[in-house]
């Protein structure tokens, strides 16, 4: 995938990746050494592309119907900031949860992804039983 296109195309292209569900679409969109982070203890961070790919099918199967709806992206220079609407359908419930992607992108491909997203609504929205009157 590496190409010339500027770090909004690059971006756009890897959220809509996600509903045609092909992982190696998926991860054409990142560099070999793409550090995936999260900061969620929910999140499952890696390292390099061959990595992610490999844990993208499981991914995939969990979060059934997966799309990211763009709600705002900012770029500077190789710096894209996305706040997106994730939807999937995860063990038969509706899930629908903001969060942030901050992605550096060089030459076409992304160098890395923090993911900030809710991890106490998803836990919510999947029925686990975690709430503020439980801490």
């Amino acid at each position: 995938m590496g190409t010339t296109r500027n770090p909004i195309e690059v971006a756009t292209s890897y959220l809509e990746s996600f509903a045609k569900r092909d992982p190696d679409l998926i991860a054409s969109h990142v560099s070999e050494d793409f550090k995936n982070i999260h900061t969620s203890a929910l999140g499952d961070p890696c390292e390099g592309r061959s990595s992610y790919r490999d844990r993208l099918p499981g991914f995939l199967e969990k979060f059934k119907d997966l799309t990211y709806e763009c709600e705002e992206m900012i770029a500077h220079d190789e710096k894209v900031f996305v706040s997106y609407l994730m939807k999937a359908d995860v063990d038969g419930s509706k899930i629908s949860i903001r969060g942030v992607f901050n992605l550096k992108i060089i030459n076409g491909l992304i160098e890395s992804r923090i993911d900030y997203f809710d991890s106490l609504t998803f836990l919510q929205q999947i029925g686990h039983p975690v709430g503020l009157e439980e801490i």
